[in-house]
């Protein structure tokens, strides 16, 4: 378990991309002289799988989008096939391409550049040759997933664009727990510990009482941590961790512990997905709008932009659409995934970062403290 004091923006940014299994696909603007890229494109005589008022997508199109789906969410590949995953993609498809094209120039350029470092980022950190092995995997070039990226990131520059420095703030004053700053001390008795063990509730419940007991004779809590923790971003330092974000810790009941419990009181265990946890909270102090970082205010705006994108795709899109035609299938949508369609506003929650997506954000350096 770790805390991030500074989360990178393009990682974030590309998580809630992945998360969202936003597509992209590059497609031609026609004009006299057209680039090899505007050549093969017009060479695509695959069946169309969808119109829509400026643009088409079609069957060839299509695969490419769900091999870049199974490149970087390969955890999603299994689902690319299946008939309400494709409607799903080719809606994304379709919205995404149309977003882009009705882009400002200024977005058009910004989304090329964060493409771009995108990519080397990754590069850099997977290795060219492991970049290249895992593209040839999926049968994908390196164009494929640059287009695929440039059209996300110039829809989403375009619409963040459109976020006001009030939206903002009334988004931060509707989350502002979430930027409460605090420093505290913590003892985690995991489900799994050491060396991929595991341990039942009851026997991590059972150690938990007993660290509780051992702190309320007066026990050394960094003592403590380092003997029983099973948190190893904190167990060598005593469990500390000093001035991070509570909301960057998002796990159900942890957060609420940190700002509700009195100063300097240890806490009784209390259970989360991860075990049982024990916190002593030394300090705590609320952040004002003012007090926000530069990244801080970028990430809302994002998060704004999504939301914008989301509020397009569910009022807007249908009116934009002129025809699906996809072959039939008799797989059906599973139960969970038959909800609403999430949307980057929504998919940052909870959600695991892909394993592509984690490459970037350790590229990018992120804090572990």
């Amino acid at each position: 378990m770790s805390f991030n004091n500074r989360k990178a923006w393009k990682a974030i940014l590309f998580t809630v991309i992945s998360a969202m299994i936003l597509s992209v696909l590059a497609a031609c603007e026609k004009s006299d002289s057209a680039s090899p890229k505007d050549k093969a494109e017009n060479n695509d005589t695959s069946k169309v799988v969808a119109t829509y008022k400026g643009g088409k997508i079609t069957a060839k199109q299509l695969e490419t989008q769900k091999k870049i789906i199974s490149f970087t969410s390969p955890e999603n590949a299994q689902l690319v096939n299946l008939g309400y995953f494709q409607d799903f993609l080719v809606k994304q498809m379709i919205a995404f391409d149309y977003l882009s094209g009705k882009a400002a120039d200024s977005s058009k350029k910004e989304g090329e550049k964060q493409a771009d470092q995108l990519i080397e980022q990754n590069k850099k950190n997977m290795g060219d040759e492991q970049f290249k092995k895992e593209l040839a995997a999926q049968n994908l070039k390196e164009e494929d997933l640059r287009n695929y990226l440039v059209k996300t990131m110039t829809a989403m520059e375009d619409m963040n664009s459109k976020v006001t420095e009030d939206e903002i703030k009334n988004k931060f004053e509707a989350n502002k727990q979430d930027y409460t700053v605090a420093t505290l001390h913590h003892v985690l008795i995991g489900l799994q510990y050491g060396d991929k063990k595991e341990r039942t509730k009851e026997e991590a419940l059972k150690i938990a009482k007993d660290v509780k007991s051992q702190l309320d004779k007066g026990a050394d809590f960094a003592e403590i941590a380092k003997t029983y923790s099973d948190d190893s971003a904190t167990k060598e330092n005593g469990g500390l961790y000093e001035n991070f974000t509570v909301g960057q810790y998002n796990i159900n009941g942890f957060k609420e512990q940190v700002l509700t419990l009195p100063l300097n009181k240890i806490s009784d265990p209390f259970e989360t997905t991860l075990g049982y946890h024990i916190v002593k909270v030394d300090s705590r102090k609320e952040t004002t709008f003012d007090q926000l970082t530069k990244e801080q205010k970028e990430i809302i705006k994002y998060n704004l932009g999504a939301a914008k994108i989301d509020n397009f795709i569910q009022n807007q899109l249908k009116d934009i659409i002129q025809k699906i035609d996809l072959p039939k299938t008799d797989a059906k949508q599973p139960e969970d995934s038959a909800k609403k369609e999430k949307t980057g506003s929504e998919a940052k929650d909870g959600k695991s970062p892909q394993p592509y997506t984690e490459k970037v954000e350790k590229a990018e350096g992120t804090s572990g403290k």
